[in-house]
């Protein structure tokens, strides 16, 4: 009963359904127990009157009975042995048949009603088979049932008496008439008992379980919050009135508040750790920015007078003076400078992200989105001129609202990752698409014919220091932040950023909401950059 089958699939039932079903079966099956007691007891009293019928008119039809041995005497007074059958207290349709000494049945009739007259019963014999149908009831004295052909039922006893002995029967007409009016009227009060009990039942269970609803509706508030990130609020709660612990429904509601409060307190510890942690990398990247720039500065600067005095201090301006730097100083002060390059980027990167996840405001305005993606290209190319860059651009201007430098580093990364992470010869396409209908996002698109990224991955590739397997690997000195940063950016802005990838083909998408009428005028794109051409750089 807890599932329905739909449509060839298995459908849980809801708890009113449920409820409902049951009570009205339970109804159903006290209703047939009811009836069927009544009706066997209506017809166990039905048949005991009609067997004292059919005894008085037994004995009307033998006389007093015949002490035991003795033979019934001949010749009494009677018109006939069987007027019996038309007699006062017999009803119509009633059957007699004389027996004779050898027990064969000589003579049978029925009491039919006189047409067209109608003044009384007469009498009509019976047919042969309906003779061998009566020869057939037992010689005990007692009543019994018997279908007589073309006549319908009979309850038929065998008397002996002073006139003779005699098979008589009474039809049974009224009675299976009266039984199935009866059973009729059963099953229709029973049908409506039922019907209105489903209704009312429906009504009663859906008022009950309004509570329940209410907390159900507190825990669906509750799972629509974005509980995985930032600071949440959860002041949602079930109402004390479906909170009692007395009652079922508030014992749910009561432990749901409980699971609520632990949840929030939770939610408030996870902020103030994530917040500790915010603070201490922009705190750490604050003060990590001037010592990277001192030891980037003096290594620079050592390198550069080392490498002047010494040429300054040998005749003719060759190296091999006594201040000459050997060759592995200046090969350490070189990495030195690099990994200093190296660090900066990452305390940059990371203090930017802090800025995203503390909430800081971008500077938003109108941008010309394919002068951008012209200008991030024009740089990757120069950075990678071993791969393919091509640019599909709409032939009408696009225009988001957004933080232009932002931006412009959401493309840089990826163009970066796509660039870093191919082998050379991949063909890297940019791709603006206007939003469909006009109100709808407008779509970015960095597409690679590169290897592609493995399934397993695609899920984290935008987590912070994730990285992938040996053909995404870090080739460039990448420090796992650049797609990071992208889809924090790309969030910050309201939009979204996925990819898809199958070897030979990945698609980073980028969806902005595009710039609202009267949001300010964008930049003019410069003739060479406008959209509805395809620009193709080779290597």
């Amino acid at each position: 009963m807890s599932e329905v089958t739909a449509g060839g699939r298995g459908r849980p039932w809801s708890l009113r359904t449920r409820l409902v079903v049951s009570a009205v079966l339970l109804i159903a099956v006290v209703c047939a127990v009811i009836g069927t007691v009544t009706t066997v007891a209506f017809r166990t009293y039905l048949y005991g009157q009609l067997d004292a019928q059919l005894g008085a008119v037994a004995m009307r039809a033998t006389g007093p009975p015949l002490p035991d041995g003795e033979r019934p005497p001949v010749g009494l007074p009677r018109k006939t042995p069987l007027d019996f059958v038309t007699g006062g207290g017999a009803p119509v349709g009633t059957v007699g048949a004389l027996v004779g000494d050898d027990g064969t049945v000589t003579v049978a009739v029925a009491s039919t009603q006189r047409e067209p007259d109608g003044l009384g019963p007469t009498e009509d014999p019976l047919t042969a088979a309906q003779r061998d149908a009566l020869a057939s009831v037992a010689r005990d004295g007692e009543p019994h049932t018997v279908e007589l052909p073309d006549g319908g039922g009979y309850r038929v006893e065998y008397a002996d008496g002073v006139r003779g002995s005699f098979l008589v029967g009474v039809p049974t007409r009224d009675v299976q008439d009266a039984l199935r009016t009866l059973i009729l009227v059963e099953v229709c009060v029973t049908g409506a008992g039922l019907l209105a009990a489903g209704i009312a039942g429906a009504s009663i269970v859906g008022v009950a379980l309004r509570p329940l609803r209410r907390v159900a509706a507190t825990a669906r508030r509750v799972s629509e919050l974005p509980l995985h990130s930032g600071e949440v609020a959860l002041h949602e709660r079930v109402p004390d009135a479906e909170a009692d612990p007395r009652t079922e429904v508030g014992q749910v509601g009561a432990a749901l508040n409980m699971l609520l409060g632990h949840v929030g307190s939770a939610l408030s510890a996870r902020q103030e750790s994530e917040t500790r942690v915010r603070r201490f990398v922009a705190d750490a990247g604050h003060e990590l920015r001037t010592p990277l720039a001192s030891i980037r500065g003096y290594a620079e600067l050592t390198r550069r007078g080392r490498e002047r005095n010494e040429v300054e201090a040998t005749p003719g301006g060759r190296p091999g003076g006594r201040d000459a730097v050997p060759p592995d100083t200046r090969h350490a002060l070189s990495r030195i400078e690099s990994e200093a390059v190296r660090m900066t980027g990452l305390v940059e990167d990371l203090l930017l992200l802090a800025r995203l996840d503390a909430g800081r405001p971008l500077a938003h305005e109108s941008t010309d989105l394919p002068r951008l993606v012209v200008d991030a290209v024009s740089d990757a190319r120069a950075a990678g001129p071993d791969h393919t860059w091509r640019l599909e651009l709409p032939a009408e201007p696009v225009t988001v609202r957004a933080d232009r430098e932002r931006l412009h580093q959401v493309l840089v990364n990826l163009l970066a990752n796509a660039r870093t992470h191919t082998p050379p010869g991949t063909t890297v396409t940019a791709r603006v698409r206007a939003g469909d209908p006009p109100a709808g996002p407008v779509l970015l698109e960095v597409e690679d014919d590169g290897p592609g990224i493995p399934e397993e991955f695609q899920r984290s590739v935008f987590e912070r220091f994730a990285r992938g397997d040996a053909s995404r690997s870090r080739q460039a000195g990448g420090t796992g932040l650049g797609l990071a940063i992208a889809h924090a950016v790309v969030t910050a802005h309201g939009g979204t950023v996925g990819v898809r990838s199958v070897p030979g083909r990945t698609v980073f998408t980028v969806a902005l909401p595009p710039a609202r009428a009267g949001a300010g005028p964008a930049e003019e794109v410069p003739q060479d950059s406008q959209a509805g051409h395809r620009l193709i750089t080779q290597p």
